[in-house]
């Protein structure tokens, strides 16, 4: 029987590649010339600091560009908020992996009630889709594409 994975996954090697790009660039950028601004990557995500809100949104948006030249998808970024320490300002963001139970939940849902001639079943952080035909898997990826998540899905391990 054909099925294929849903699956939410980031390159964590084109990760630090994206940050290092980034770095690179507040380097060469005029308007940081003499401000403490950075950005540092760790095991739990990605923290930006600078010393105005309004530097800290440029830092975002540089941020997000070169995750875009990289082919990751921004929306694996999930804000957690901001702090000040002393005079800078940080913002921490998390990468999200995986998908979560509700989210797979109302994946399934979603291809529950489309009526389409596919069973799909969640296993840990990601969720199985099989079927009796491969054109009935393809609908199912072109209505998950269709669908607005907040989160990159990836389809692989695709089997006939």
């Amino acid at each position: 029987m054909p099925s294929f994975d849903i699956v939410s996954e980031i390159d964590m090697h084109e990760v630090t590649n994206a940050v290092d790009q980034a770095k690179r660039e507040l380097g060469n950028r005029w308007d940081f010339k003499n401000v403490e601004a950075d950005i540092e990557q760790d095991d739990k995500g990605i923290t930006l600091s600078a010393e105005q809100d309004f530097q800290l949104e440029q830092l975002q948006d540089i941020l997000r560009m070169t995750f875009a030249k990289r082919n990751i998808d921004s929306r694996s970024l999930t804000e957690n908020g901001d702090s000040k320490a002393g005079k800078l300002v940080k913002q921490h963001f998390t990468l999200r992996q995986g998908i979560e139970t509700d989210m797979a939940k109302k994946i399934v849902k979603m291809i529950k009630d489309a009526k389409l001639k596919v069973q799909a079943s969640i296993q840990g952080d990601k969720v199985r889709v099989t079927g009796k035909k491969r054109d009935d898997l393809q609908t199912a990826i072109a209505l998950l594409r269709e669908s607005e998540l907040e989160l990159p899905l990836q389809y692989n391990n695709f089997r006939d």
